[in-house]
């Protein structure tokens, strides 16, 4: 089903979009997400699933926002945009990500995520080409696959 993403006012700049993406989160409104987005954008979320097109990153988000993230809250923190020409931007904003549903029956705790966003200045104001969204997991520097289970991990102390 295709959405009429018009109803939408244009983002007028890039330092915009992170907050724009909280408020479509917040308010579970997959569309205004959506809306951030070009036509052929792409979004690789927090554990490498890519979606290359609109359609699909509002389907995908309009799912976690009523199966996944139901009474959750995001709230941005530090944003970051770096400008390598006058029509593009790329944008680092950290988010906190409050209230996840359950699994397993077990409380989640809040997750840090770092979301990247490119974006370009067109005719009607700013959009995004892609994005993608980081875990941040204090502590550690990588992820290893240990007995088929990926876990995040520090060399540092090793013995």
């Amino acid at each position: 089903m295709k959405s009429d993403l018009s109803k939408y006012s244009a983002i007028t700049s890039p330092e915009e979009i992170p907050a724009r993406f909280a408020e479509g989160w917040n308010e579970r409104d997959a569309d205004k997400i959506a809306a951030i987005f070009d036509q052929d954008a792409d979004f690789i979320n927090v554990v490498g699933i890519w979606w290359e097109n609109r359609d699909d990153i509002r389907k995908a988000h309009d799912y976690g926002l009523r199966v996944i993230f139901n009474d959750s809250k995001l709230k941005v923190g530090r944003v970051k945009i770096k400008r390598p020409a006058e029509t593009v931007a790329i944008i680092h904003a950290r988010m906190l990500l409050s209230g996840q549903s359950k699994v397993e029956d077990q409380n989640l705790q809040n997750r840090q995520t770092l979301f990247t966003f490119v974006a370009h200045k067109n005719r009607s104001g700013w959009s995004c080409v892609s994005a993608q969204n980081t875990d941040i997991v204090p502590g550690k520097e990588t992820n290893a696959n240990i007995d088929g289970s990926l876990k995040s991990v520090d060399y540092r102390n090793q013995p």
